[in-house]
């Protein structure tokens, strides 16, 4: 068998990854082919701080964010265990790989989302896969607890990472990071939301430890106006133009508190103009394009450096969370009014347009 007939096309994280989840042996896969997403090397941030720096770019998964990862552990073992519904809690993109997947699955997706709080891309993906989308008067907290509430009194599979399959799934991405670079990185940097993201990558690399030398310091990022980790109390308002991690009180945060203890790392917040400065940044010096609340790792980077921290000689891996098309509007707002320059089907007019003469 030469090298290349023994190559395999990506199966998803389940397949990929079977042995160390702990999910039912024989648990089908519901999958759409998540995970195995690109770590880019930056070299504008590498120059930056005179360290090794990698972007694992979670938009590239199928439905443009990491969510995936985990909505196939939690549809898969919900559809094994005879769901024939799943209900979830969201800012955007949680509701839109469960409507992605439980379409896959054949069962039906409810959505709760804090009404008018939810980026217009987010939520055409969630009624185009077909499901039932309730707006709540309310925020996150409130859609999260009566997600809970349909779940315990209803035949519903609940599917936000407290369920703990969907952590199963997330940790994938500490393994292929590992996989990818041969050891652990120094430091790995998030956004931080729900929380459950910093408590999946810190469950993978622990549960990887053979395969590395090292454990990472987990260090992560929230928007001032909804940080409640960083200030230990609950945003009852939480706001951000950063709207994926706008969430007052997260669910896994005990969780991301023991990750970040335990790596000997912390949280910090973000002005939100900071976080949309390292999105416009990010796309410009490397081409990568992330929704607002995706850029939070990079503006925290930023800001460590502005403050003195120093990351010279470290790997360092950032994860972005979700892809830029999810929410544009936002972007195009940050760039102000722009009005495309228009000119005839002259070749030496587009010149001119373009600087060129």
């Amino acid at each position: 068998m030469t090298e290349a007939s023994g190559r395999h096309q990506w199966r998803g994280v389940i397949e990929e990854y079977r042995e160390l989840l702990a999910i039912p042996v024989d648990t089908p896969a519901i999958t759409l082919g998540e995970g195995g997403t690109p770590l880019v090397r930056s070299g504008w941030l590498s120059e930056a701080g005179d360290a090794e720096v990698w972007l694992k770019v979670e938009g590239a998964n199928p439905t443009g964010s990491f969510k995936d990862r985990g909505m196939t552990t939690a549809i898969s073992v919900a559809v094994h265990e005879g769901a024939k519904a799943c209900v979830c809690a969201s800012t955007g993109n949680t509701s839109a790989s469960m409507a992605a997947y439980a379409a896959r699955a054949g069962i039906t997706p409810i959505v709760l989302v804090p009404e008018g709080k939810i980026a217009a891309g987010k939520m055409a993906q969630a009624l185009v896969h077909g499901a039932q989308v309730i707006q709540v008067r309310g925020n996150f907290d409130d859609c999260l607890n009566l997600s809970r509430g349909l779940a315990e009194h209803y035949p519903v599979a609940l599917v936000n990472s407290v369920n703990p399959n969907r952590l199963e799934g997330q940790k994938t991405a500490s393994f292929e990071v590992v996989d990818r670079l041969g050891d652990a990185p120094d430091v790995h940097l998030m956004p931080v939301g729900n929380a459950g993201n910093i408590s999946a990558y810190w469950l993978g690399y622990t549960q990887y430890r053979d395969h590395t030398t090292k454990l990472p310091r987990m260090r992560a990022f929230q928007a001032e106006g909804a940080a409640p980790i960083v200030y230990d109390r609950v945003f009852p308002a939480p706001e951000t133009r950063a709207s994926a991690i706008r969430i007052g009180n997260p669910a896994s945060w005990k969780l991301a508190t023991a990750a970040a203890e335990e790596s000997g790392g912390g949280f910090a917040a973000l002005s939100d103009d900071a976080i949309l400065h390292a999105q416009a940044e990010l796309a410009r010096n490397e081409g990568v394009f992330v929704e607002p609340a995706s850029a939070a790792g990079v503006a925290g980077y930023l800001a460590d450096l502005a403050a003195g921290t120093s990351y010279a000689g470290q790997t360092v891996v950032i994860t972005v969370t979700g892809h830029g098309l999810k929410d544009t509007v936002t972007a195009l707002e940050w760039f102000g009014e722009v009005t495309p320059v228009v000119v005839d089907a002259d070749l030496d007019a587009a010149a001119r347009a373009a600087d060129l003469v």
